[in-house]
């Protein structure tokens, strides 16, 4: 059995942490700065490429990075832009989103290289992303009506998700660091 020296071991979990913190401020950035309210409902929702930042932190790097960004990130934008009562809800939901994407995209030794995976990670994920969003609303509206109206802006904001993440995660496979 080989020992593993403690300066690697420091060394590996301080790559971890720079890398897990880039992920996060890329969440944030992609949901703060790239994103459109839907006049849907009362309480609107969002369309922003935070979500496309979730699928690609989670299929390049897997599902504890992915949980991680997806939730800290959408987290902290909720805390930031006058969402604040959603931010323990995003936490959860965004967290469990990005964590089956990347379980799904790197089952199988596959490490987030297959486009096909990858989509039926995405695609997976997006249930779980709207009962989360569901009963978070159900819970703040005291009401199992008025959340139905913002599934049509949480899938939208999947698919326009999906068909940026995928090429980009395509691309970025083929650079050295990512393969």
């Amino acid at each position: 059995m080989q020992k593993t020296h403690p300066v690697s071991v420091t060394r590996n979990k301080t790559y971890d942490m720079i890398v897990s913190g880039m992920l996060i401020a890329l969440v944030f950035t992609a949901t703060l700065l790239l994103n459109i309210k839907l006049p849907i409902t009362a309480n609107g929702g969002l369309v922003h490429l935070g979500t496309a930042m979730l699928f690609i932190s989670s299929i390049l790097f897997g599902p504890k990075k992915g949980a991680i960004a997806g939730g800290v990130g959408m987290g902290l934008f909720d805390l930031v832009s006058g969402w604040t009562l959603w931010a323990p809800f995003t936490l959860l939901t965004r967290g469990l989103q990005g964590y089956i994407v990347g379980k799904i995209a790197w089952s199988g030794g596959r490490e987030g290289k297959s486009p096909v995976f990858n989509t039926i990670a995405a695609i997976v994920s997006l249930p779980f992303m709207l009962a989360g969003y569901y009963l978070c609303e159900a819970v703040l509206f005291s009401n199992w009506i008025i959340p139905a109206a913002s599934i049509p802006g949480n899938i939208t904001q999947n698919v326009v998700g999906l068909i940026v993440a995928i090429p980009v995660c395509i691309a970025l496979k083929k650079v050295p660091a990512f393969k």
